[in-house]
Formats: C-alpha cells, sequence, structure tokens
C-alpha cells in the first residue's frame, strides 16, 4: 500500500493522473497559500481570487492528464490561475475593485504588531496596484511565487530576456510611484 504522506512530488502527480483524489488534494494544499496571494494581488479583490483559485482547482483535475512533464506541475498551475486571473479581470472591464490583502489573512500576524506597517505608510499596495496588468503579474511571479525569468517566460510566452526587462521597468516604475508618495 502507498503512503501519501511519504510521497515525493512526482508520486502524487502520477497518482492523481490515475484518479487518487487525496494525492491531488495533497499537491493543491502545498501551493494554495502561494496560488491565492497570487489570484488575490493580480485580481485585487478576495472574491475573484478565491474563484479564480477554485476555477483553477477544478480545471487542473479535469485536464490533469494533459500534463507532460511532473516536474512542471507548480507552473502549470500557475499558468491555468494567471489564465484565470485574466478572465476575471477582462469580465469585468479591467476595473479594480480596490481591498485590502489583509482581508483573508495575508500579510496579518497573530501576535500583535509592535511596528508600524510600512506597506500602508508608504502607500505600496496602491503602487503595486498602479502597474499594468502584465507588471503585476510578472512581479507578482517572481515575488510570491518564487519563479525565475525562464519560467516566467513560459508562462507569460515571452522570452527570459522580455521578462527581466519588464520586470526590471516595472520595479523602477514601482520605486519612483513609492518615492513620490514619501
Amino acid at each position: 500500500m502507498y503512503d501519501q504522506g511519504n510521497g515525493t512530488e512526482p508520486d502524487l502527480i502520477r497518482l492523481a493522473k490515475q484518479g487518487d483524489v487525496k494525492a491531488f488534494s495533497r499537491l493543491y494544499s502545498e501551493i494554495y497559500v502561494e496560488l491565492y496571494k497570487f489570484a488575490l494581488y493580480t485580481t485585487r479583490h478576495t472574491q475573484d481570487a478565491e474563484d479564480a483559485v477554485s476555477e483553477t482547482v477544478m480545471t487542473a483535475w479535469e485536464k490533469l492528464g494533459q500534463l507532460r512533464k511532473e516536474e512542471s506541475f507548480r507552473n502549470w498551475m500557475f499558468t491555468i490561475l494567471n489564465n484565470q486571473c485574466r478572465k476575471i479581470l477582462r469580465k469585468r472591464g479591467r476595473e479594480p475593485v480596490l481591498e485590502q490583502p489583509e482581508e483573508k489573512g495575508i500579510g496579518r500576524s497573530e501576535a500583535p504588531v509592535t511596528e508600524p506597517d510600512h506597506a500602508q505608510r508608504y502607500e505600496v499596495r496602491e503602487a503595486f496596484y498602479a502597474l499594468e496588468e502584465e507588471e503585476r503579474m510578472i512581479l507578482a511571479f517572481s515575488i510570491f511565487a518564487g519563479y525565475q525569468s525562464d519560467e516566467i517566460g513560459k508562462m507569460l510566452e515571452c522570452s527570459p530576456a522580455t521578462v527581466r526587462s519588464r520586470k526590471s521597468r516595472a520595479l523602477g516604475k514601482l520605486r519612483r510611484l513609492l518615492e513620490n508618495a514619501v
């Protein structure tokens, strides 16, 4: 009998491809927070983020047999999520609904905070949301999900050099926005 508690990601993917719901649930649970953070910072709305992640999970389960490389599971999930977020943004006409990401516990600690929230003081969220959609996605993939330029390039269908260039410009734009806000 297979012990899922000690299974590696490729083992879990193979089992999930064979219809093992528990294996897929374990894979999903390991990246849920990353998926949710990406969706929340991309869509800027908690309900939209939840919807995007839910749709991503359903789509991934339905199309898991199409995953060719088991080592690409995370990239594949984020690619599906990226497409879901874009669909949501198109549907609502790119009119952002600004919410504070802390509403679902992102960025909130259980202990009382002794230092001021620099993100609010320097308007980091507002500056992040002032970036164009693609700039936000590149930074979110890089910062929240930890992907490299080549991986982001595959997900956004552009070269790693283009990703690095756009990331650099986005960070510069973010820096200028924050300097002007202080």
